[in-house]
Parts: C-alpha cells; sequence; structure tokens
C-alpha cells in the first residue's frame, strides 16, 4: 500500500508542476525541454544520505531511453530532474542502490510542443545545445544555430550577485548594489545568452587564514582570489608590510557553504558532507537564466580546491560523487558543463591535467555522458587537447576550449589546432583578453592599457573576432576583469567592482560579433580556416604576443561565403582560392558599432585571387580594426 501512494505522489507532483509552467496545457500534460521534478521521501534516515545512497529513474519516450540519476535535497528528501526531449507519451520508474519503499514509484506523462510564440519568448524551448552537423558548431536540438555570446562572473553562484527575486527595469544600468536578475537583464539587452560561473568554492571564507595557505600538513587548502583590505592575521606568508590579505568569501545569500567544514582542521572542506541547501540557493539562479534565454556555463570546482580533496578523501570516488550531483541537480537545464576550472596549473596549487582526466573519465565509466546530451568540456589554459587530449584518451569531453594563456596572437595556433582535429567537435575561447585587469599575463605585446580606454577595449574586441575565425565557432566568453565579482559593501583592488565592469563598451560590443557571424544564418558553421590563404597575413614584425597587424579569413568549402577580421595596423591582402572569375559582393562591417558599411564588388582573377578593397580608414593600412563579409555574387 504504501508503494502505492508513493507511485500516486509522485505522478501528482510531476503533473502539478508541469501545470504550474504552463495552464493551457490538458492534465497530465507537459512541455518539452521544460524541467519537471519528481520528489521522493526515503522512508528512513541515513547517516550520510548524500554518500551513502544513490537514486535514479528509467526514463523512457520518444527516440529516448536512459537511466536519469537523482540528488539528496536534505532532510530525507531526494528529488529526480527530467525533461521530454520530444513530444509524445513518457514513462519513468525508479530505483534506488537502497532497499527504501520511499525510494521507488513509477509514472507517466504527456509531452506537447510549445507553439511558435512560445518558441519565440525564449529560444531555450528550441531543446538543448548540442554539436552539429559536421562537429564545428553548436545548436538547438531543433536545428536553430546557437552562438554562445557569454561573460565570465566565476562566482556568480554566491551571495556577491544575489538573487532578489524582483525583476530588473527596463531600462537598469549597473550600479551598486547589483542584483543577479538586473545583471542577467543587462547583458540581455545586450545580446548575450551565457554566463560561465563556478558552482562553488568548498574552501573559500574570509577568516583568519591568507587567500593561498597551506595547513600544518603542508597541504594547500586553496589558491583563493584575495578580498581586498581584509587581513588574515594567521597567515604564514608575509609580504613587504606584513600584512596578508583574506580569501574572498564565497557562501550563498543565507550564509550557506557548499560542504561541511570540519572545526578543528583548519577549514578545511569535508567533501563527503555536502550541504544541499547551498545549492537550493543555486537553484534559482539556474531557474532565472533559463527562464531568460540563457544557456550557462556551469563548473564544478575551481582547480586550488583539489590538493586537500585528493589527500584526505577517496578523490575519483569522492570527486566523481559531487560531479555527478551537479549533472543530476542541473543536468535538465540548458547547459554547457565544464568537469574542472583548471585555469592554471601550479605544482603546490592544484592537480595535474592528468589527475582531474583519471576522475572525469572514472565518473564517465560509472554514469556515462550527460543524459540529455548538452555539451560537456572544462576551463583550461593552453588548450583541452594539449591538457587531455581528445577522443578515448578523454571519453568524457565533447566540447573543445582554449584559454587564459596565453591572451594574444599565439593562441590562435591552439585553436586552429582544434578545429583541424578527425572527428570534429566545436571550440571556444573561455578566458581571451580581460578588459580592465592590470596583470602579467593580460598584456598584449607587454602594452597596459588604461581601463575601458579605446586601447583596452580594442584589445578584447581583436580576440573576439580572431578567436572566432581561427575556428572557435562555437562562440565566444568575453573577459570581464570583474570574474571575481567583487561587489556590494567590498573595496575594489586591482580588479574593479561587477557593476563598474559590465559598463567597459567591449562587452556591449560582444552582440555585435554575434550579428557579423550569424549575418548568413547558420552558413557560418560550414567554414574552414583559410587564413593561411591571405599574403600578407601578418605585417612585418608583428608581435607573436600582441594583437596587431594580423589578419583572419574563414570560407565555405563551396568558395561562395567567407568572413574576415583586419586588426589594427593590418595590411591590405590578396586572397587566394575563390572560384576564378568568380564576381563577391565584398561588405565591411564595423566591429564596434556594429554597423555595415559599403558594399564593394569585387572579380576573382583566373587563378581565384581576391583583392582586399582599400579601407575605409588608412587606405593600404588599416588605422583600426575592421571585418568583412564576402558572399559569391548571383
Amino acid at each position: 500500500m504504501l508503494k502505492v501512494i508513493k507511485n500516486l505522489f509522485a505522478t501528482f507532483l510531476l503533473l502539478a508542476l508541469s501545470m504550474q509552467a504552463g495552464a493551457r496545457l490538458a492534465s497530465g500534460e507537459v512541455h518539452v525541454w521544460q524541467v519537471q521534478e519528481i520528489t521522493f521521501a526515503a522512508a528512513r534516515d541515513y547517516s550520510n544520505p548524500y554518500a551513502d545512497v544513490e537514486l535514479w529513474v528509467e526514463l523512457e519516450g520518444p527516440n529516448f531511453r536512459r537511466r536519469v540519476y537523482g540528488f539528496w535535497d536534505g532532510g530525507r528528501t531526494y528529488k529526480v530532474r527530467v525533461v521530454a526531449t520530444h513530444p509524445g507519451e513518457w514513462a519513468w520508474s525508479a530505483g534506488s542502490s537502497r532497499d527504501d519503499p520511499g525510494l521507488t514509484g513509477a509514472g507517466k506523462f504527456r509531452a506537447v510542443a510549445w507553439s511558435d510564440a512560445e518558441l519565440a519568448e525564449n529560444p531555450n524551448r528550441r531543446g538543448f545545445v548540442r554539436n552539429s552537423e559536421n562537429g564545428h558548431a553548436l545548436r538547438y536540438a531543433d536545428g536553430t544555430p546557437f552562438f554562445l555570446t557569454g561573460d565570465t562572473w566565476l562566482a556568480a553562484s554566491t551571495w556577491r550577485l544575489p538573487f532578489k527575486g524582483t525583476r530588473a527595469a527596463a531600462d537598469y544600468e549597473p550600479a551598486e548594489g547589483i542584483s543577479f536578475e538586473e545583471a542577467v537583464a543587462w547583458r540581455k539587452r545586450q545580446g548575450y545568452n551565457s554566463i560561465s560561473f563556478i558552482s562553488a568554492f568548498p574552501n573559500w571564507a574570509a577568516d583568519e587564514h591568507g587567500a593561498t595557505f597551506a595547513n600544518k600538513d603542508g597541504v594547500y587548502l586553496r589558491n583563493a582570489w584575495e578580498k581586498f583590505g581584509h587581513w588574515a592575521p594567521n597567515a604564514k606568508i608575509s609580504t613587504a608590510d606584513g600584512a596578508i590579505t583574506t580569501a574572498k568569501d564565497m557562501h550563498d545569500e543565507a550564509g550557506n557553504r557548499p560542504f561541511e567544514v570540519f572545526a578543528d582542521r583548519e577549514g578545511l572542506a569535508n567533501f563527503d558532507a555536502l550541504n544541499p541547501k547551498y545549492f537550493a540557493s543555486l537553484d534559482r539562479k539556474m531557474q532565472h537564466l533559463s527562464d531568460q534565454g540563457f544557456v550557462p556555463f556551469l563548473e564544478t570546482i575551481r582547480r586550488d580546491n583539489a590538493p586537500s580533496w585528493k589527500r584526505y578523501f577517496d578523490f575519483n570516488v569522492s570527486y566523481s560523487r559531487f560531479v555527478q550531483y551537479l549533472v543530476a541537480r542541473y543536468g535538465a537545464y540548458n547547459l554547457v558543463f565544464s568537469g574542472i576550472h583548471l585555469d592554471w596549473i601550479p605544482k603546490d596549487f592544484s592537480l595535474t591535467a592528468d589527475e582531474f582526466n583519471d576522475a572525469l573519465t572514472y565518473h564517465f565509466r560509472k554514469y556515462g555522458p550527460l543524459p540529455f546530451g548538452q555539451p560537456y568540456t572544462a576551463l583550461i589554459d593552453r588548450s583541452t587537447l594539449k591538457a587531455f587530449g581528445t577522443g578515448a584518451r578523454a571519453p568524457w569531453l565533447t566540447m573543445h576550449t582554449v584559454g587564459n594563456n596565453p591572451r594574444n596572437h599565439a593562441i590562435y595556433e591552439s585553436i586552429e589546432e582544434l578545429f583541424g582535429l578527425t572527428p570534429a567537435l566545436p571550440a571556444a575561447n573561455l578566458e581571451p583578453y580581460y578588459t580592465g585587469w592590470n596583470h602579467s599575463i593580460n598584456r598584449p605585446g607587454g602594452e597596459i592599457p588604461d581601463e575601458n580606454s579605446a586601447r583596452d577595449n580594442y584589445f578584447a574586441r581583436a580576440m573576439m573576432y580572431g578567436s572566432v575565425l581561427s575556428g572557435a565557432l562555437a562562440g565566444h566568453v568575453y573577459g570581464t576583469a570583474a570574474y571575481d565579482v567583487t561587489s556590494t559593501g567590498e573595496q575594489a583592488g586591482w580588479r574593479p567592482h561587477i557593476w563598474t565592469a559590465l559598463r567597459y563598451e567591449s562587452g556591449a560590443q560582444m552582440q555585435h560579433l554575434r550579428t557579423f557571424v550569424l549575418s548568413e544564418g547558420s552558413r557560418y558553421q560550414r567554414l574552414d580556416v583559410a587564413s593561411r590563404d591571405l599574403d600578407p597575413r601578418t605585417i612585418p614584425g608583428a608581435a607573436a604576443d600582441g594583437l596587431d597587424g594580423w589578419s583572419f579569413l574563414m570560407r565555405t568549402p563551396e568558395k561562395d561565403f567567407a568572413l574576415a577580421y583586419f586588426e589594427n595596423k593590418a595590411l591590405r591582402a590578396r586572397m587566394k582560392g575563390f572560384i576564378p572569375g568568380a564576381n563577391y559582393r565584398w561588405t565591411w562591417f564595423d566591429p564596434r558599432t556594429g554597423q555595415w558599411g559599403r558594399t564593394v564588388n569585387v572579380k576573382a582573377d583566373a587563378s581565384g585571387l581576391v583583392s582586399t578593397p582599400a579601407f575605409a580608414t588608412g587606405g593600404n593600412q588599416a588605422t583600426n580594426d575592421v571585418a568583412a563579409k564576402i558572399v559569391r555574387a548571383p
């Protein structure tokens, strides 16, 4: 009898939630691609419900049959989140690793499609993002192109961008006191469709220890971002003035941290004792992003938490459990998932790429790929190919990335290398030049421009177009100096407040990149790297570690469509490889304003050579960066 009651309760709850989401639906119906939550109540208590119990449902529907895992949500409560990927009849049956009558049940529901008007309201209703047919780009499940246009708010999961439950004003502009909703609304108005953030910072707190510190065993617990103006009396490393800042505190709006913390072990997190209240706060932000049509780039942890995790816990098992918790809790949302934020691999403050790859492969072998097919990657310096490999060497990885270092011309060779892989996987630059950040690895050609100056914004813009036209057709993530989200009531240091960084001009110019790339619809997905057909490709003496004087070209195999970008100081070029004798329309594009310029008719010569028209400013040598679209004339 208890099992029957449980079955009815779970089915009723699923349908009740779906009806809240769409009041016009008939009883028992849900929309495709909309999160449905099934709740279970365990019949008994467990000493560690996070680690001791695994729950799942076998989900079956049109063209779909997969096991979808659930997660512990506090007390005796467990949940499974699912989506229907196609219209039609769906059924689920629950199972668990425990003989617990509360963790059983079955149910059915009918999924229906969204109307055209409803699809227009939110692109996430088109289905979860996946690789394009040729592997080089991303698309929604219905085939609509998805060009990732993201921002870097790495600490947005915490109190630093508080979720207030209120709608942003239509004319809101970033200012002190900014909320999560206001920040999202601002970027949405500027054409963004993603933000990158880390789910949890387990060992970070504004406590008596330094931002970077090792415990009595010599194990580093963190290599955190500094909380400027807050000193750490127990810091073991001294500076010239004897003062060390503590770490930025990374709890949620209610003070919850993602894991329990041992009371007597210098702030060590108990990585086998998760706190679901913290992730309940993150739920609100993930749902809000979904409702706003965003596809977040969700990361697990920053690499500096891992040395203590591996020293004191069974790392592959424990880390895999946490990865799976995030997949279970958020895998029914449209997202790009990152298995680790591995921006740097210092010996003392991180595990190696191989160690992370082993853990992520362990997770893949045990749980399989993401149940609903979203891209799975990692944030990395250099490239994911150099760090992890591809194919069988990193079976979990379905999208490649570059980032963090170098932030100049030298990264483009890595992007071209990724583009040339077989089979192809989408690629994106996740940490390009950071506007407004004075750091040794953020100085193209050694130059340190003023914050938000024309030169500062140019460097960011040059990396947008240079990255994409080197083959990173998945999209681009904008680098903002406020990635640590210095927030209300805090002192800014060598990174600005978040509301200041959101107003930088280059941030608003990201929308023009999307306009440019999508100007011929999905045709950009067929582009091949053709920069080697430029003569000259660079000005004489162009710095490999700079961002001046290079040109970029991508062109379709049919040679009927191409996109080009010319950096500041670039020279007019002769372009090989076009159709001999064919006529083309050359249209200039201003990446600062998003305005299309004059169209010039050009003709390929008998060998397929096309000459670049004179630049509007500079004639034979560009004095401003400029882009162009080349389309074969009828």
